[in-house]
């Protein structure tokens, strides 16, 4: 017997099936799917089984055997093995890359890795109540007796094994046995109560659940607290009394407590949690829950798209708009795509829900490919909050170069009616740029190029694309002056002026303080208890939290995003106002919020400030229309990457010439240019972009470069179709 295996380097060179013979002894135990160990030149590595040989044509005498069997049976299905397939063969990604993404690092196909499923031993009564106290009364020991005891009541833990509870074996009072120790369980709090579905939210709920069995995509388009999660819990709800699974996304680590406690508090321990924050011991052991039939329902970031369900009933992806759901290294999938792949295969359908969704999924639902449907208003007495916007170019001629006279005020106002405030800034750190006065000279990261971010915390400077730190020179290391000063603004500082203005327990949520284990749920049910007056954060505050007392929602600076060098920041800006604009009056007290900018008049802020969605797509879509921008137009982003800037540049513009000659003539080829961060690390980034409609010559000719240059160790060229970043 022959074997195929797929080893697990993913460098494209080596992107195909290499044959091994099958021992004897492990000929009735290969099964396709499964991982075994391989020797591969001079090293031993992990593979996949892909296929079974009775024989092969290649000379047998130099075909190796394989060493070992990891599994006892397939860690990829059939569908998975389908969609890896797929994945490589559409996102030009190698086959391994697509499988590997799809696993827990414990399955993943890597020698050496050692993740254990841990085992808690138990001692088990096995004679009767009666029969126990009938011994203990003729006992001596008190050690056997304190057992006995505990025996009656429940099973007893054993940590180590001791003459005593050998004696209790002995006499048939108890038996050992194993259970395994489940190492994540949900620590967070919820008050969640079932609440009676309104009129749209229940004809939301039964157009999905009426188009079970079938594969339909859904977007459920609904205005911030509408009550998207309880259409969510209705479909599941169906779903599960049909005998199905279910898949939540949720874009967000941090909204993972919240959306966690109110599925358990309604549909019990039924369910598995993903995210990146679980250790791979914790990762595990959920994986194994879903494969055992434990788990029916599982919430988590982009990756639990993969979760091997066998008999999916519904997906459902929330805040759809979001950008998290795209990966930005190999495989680059997008969550929804394989989604809507997945609901093909389960014949189930899909949920898209958000309040701001985007322009692509929206112009989908306009063209009928999804359905549309809608949610217009909150379901209790809350009301839309009153949103104000402040110029600041006036407010800096009165000397407030960090809060304007009314967000002062209004915070004030707040703390003194015992209600809380959220402020956005979407900038982690103290100050963006240390600056000398005297010469000009700016702290830069050697390896990228870019300013350092000062954290004032730590009194470091760091470079947040490539992780280099170094401590604040008090000195100009240009001309040795003294006088340093930073500039702009990030959360930490804007924490330090806050305890500065007002007797307020205030706290930072952002990357920097929430890098430990743990620590989203702590700030998230510390907040909701009423321990903190102020959460300060960025964006990773602006969607799905629900906290009561929240009336006043601040957004220090919102120029930042709308100025950002990309195509998509007019839409991104609206997005990060309507949502963290939605966090303000979600019950009964009225909310406002306060939005401060240099630009008042942009488009994006005042249709935020109305809620109107509807206007803001009109407008931003004619501009798509205008520019050749998605979803108009399809973009394929393509980075040459190199430690050499004079052979990057050389080798990018041969990409260019080439695409030119083999590409349609409508097919719109931008570049190459240097990339917007154009040094990371000490690799040089040049970019092409590629404006396309249809052109059926592309994916080849794609391919035939990056197979140009798959040996080349001085080039490295990756390709992202329809970038959420360019």
């Amino acid at each position: 017997m022959y074997i195929e295996v797929l080893t697990q380097i993913t460098s494209k060179a080596v992107d195909q099936y290499y044959t091994y013979k099958v021992p004897d002894k492990y000929k009735d135990k290969i099964t396709i799917g499964i991982r075994v160990k391989i020797p591969f030149g001079k090293m031993i590595l992990e593979g996949f089984v892909m296929n079974i040989l009775s024989d092969t044509n290649y000379d047998k005498s130099k075909i190796k055997e394989i060493i070992s069997i990891t599994d006892d049976t397939p860690v990829l299905n059939k569908e998975m093995l389908s969609l890896g397939k797929y994945m490589s063969n559409t996102l030009l990604c190698s086959l391994v890359s697509a499988y590997q993404v799809m696993l827990p690092k414990a399955l993943k196909a890597e020698i050496n890795t050692n993740i254990k499923i841990k085992y808690n031993k138990y001692l088990r009564r096995i004679k009767s109540i009666e029969e126990i106290d009938e011994y203990i009364k003729k006992c001596k020991y008190e050690g056997q007796i304190n057992l006995l005891c505990k025996l009656k009541e429940k099973d007893v833990l054993i940590t180590k094994m001791t003459s005593t509870i050998n004696t209790i074996i002995k006499h048939g009072f108890g038996e050992i046995y194993l259970e395994e120790e489940k190492r994540y369980t949900y620590k967070g709090i919820s008050n969640y109560k079932k609440v009676i579905l309104n009129e749209e939210q229940e004809r939301a709920s039964k157009e999905v659940i009426n188009s079970f069995n079938k594969s339909n995509t859904f977007l459920l388009y609904g205005v911030t607290g509408s009550g998207k999660t309880e259409v969510y819990m209705k479909i599941i709800e169906e779903s599960l009394n049909q005998g199905k699974e279910a898949i939540m996304l949720v874009p967000e680590i941090s909204l993972t407590p919240q959306v966690v406690g109110k599925f358990i508090s309604r549909f019990g321990n039924i369910i598995s949690v993903l995210h990146s924050k679980l250790s791979d011991i914790e990762r595990y052991d959920e994986y194994r829950k879903i494969t055992n039939g434990e788990s029916k329902i599982v919430i988590g970031t982009r990756s639990a798209i993969f979760v091997p369900f066998t008999n999916i009933g519904v997906i459902i992806i929330d805040e759809e708009h979001t950008s998290s759901y795209k990966q930005e290294n190999h495989p680059k999938y997008n969550a929804k795509d394989i989604a809507i792949l997945r609901s093909k295969y389960h014949k189930c359908p899909v949920v898209m829900g958000s309040a701001t969704p985007s322009l692509e999924s929206f112009a989908r639902a306009g063209n009928k490919v999804y359905k549309l449907l809608m949610l217009s208003k909150r379901p209790t007495s809350s009301s839309m909050p009153i949103v104000n916007i402040v110029d600041m170019k006036e407010e800096v001629k009165k000397g407030n170069f960090i809060m304007s006279d009314i967000l002062k005020s209004k915070i004030k106002e707040k703390l003194e009616q015992k209600e809380q405030i959220i402020i956005l800034l979407n900038r982690r750190g103290y100050s963006s740029i240390i600056s000398c006065k005297d010469c000009g000279y700016t702290e830069k990261c050697p390896k990228c190029d870019i300013t350092y971010t000062y954290h004032k915390s730590s009194n470091n400077l760091k470079c947040h694309y490539c992780g280099t730190s170094k401590p604040l020179n008090t000195k100009c290391s240009n001309c040795g002056s003294t006088n340093i000063k930073d500039y702009g603004l990030g959360t930490e500082k804007l924490e330090e002026e806050l305890n500065k203005l007002f007797t307020a327990r205030v706290v930072r949520m952002d990357v920097d303080t929430t890098s430990k284990k743990g620590q989203h749920q702590q700030i998230i049910d510390s907040f909701q208890k009423h321990q903190y007056d102020i959460l300060i954060g960025t964006q990773m505050i602006a969607k799905g939290l629900d906290f009561p007392l929240v009336t006043l929602v601040g957004v220090v600076s919102v120029d930042s995003s709308l100025m950002a060098p990309d195509f998509r920041a007019s839409e991104n800006t609206y997005q990060l106002l309507s949502q963290v604009a939605g966090r303000a009056g979600r019950s009964q007290n009225k909310g406002e919020v306060i939005i401060q900018t240099y630009n008042p008049e942009h488009y994006s802020i005042t249709y935020a400030k109305n809620h109107d969605y509807l206007g803001f797509y009109k407008e931003e879509m004619k501009m798509r229309k205008l520019l050749k921008y998605p979803p108009y137009y399809y973009i394929v982003l393509i980075n040459i990457m190199s430690k050499e800037y004079e052979n990057g540049f050389k080798e990018a513009n041969k990409i260019g010439n080439y695409l030119r000659t083999k590409l349609n003539n409508n097919t719109i080829i931008l570049g190459p240019s240097m990339a917007n961060i154009f040094k990371i690390n000490n690799i040089y980034h040049y970019q092409i972009i590629i404006k396309y409609q249809k052109d059926e010559l592309l994916i080849n000719t794609l391919n035939f470069i990056i197979n140009m240059y798959k040996t080349n160790n001085k080039i490295n060229v990756e390709v992202d179709f329809n970038p959420i970043k360019i």
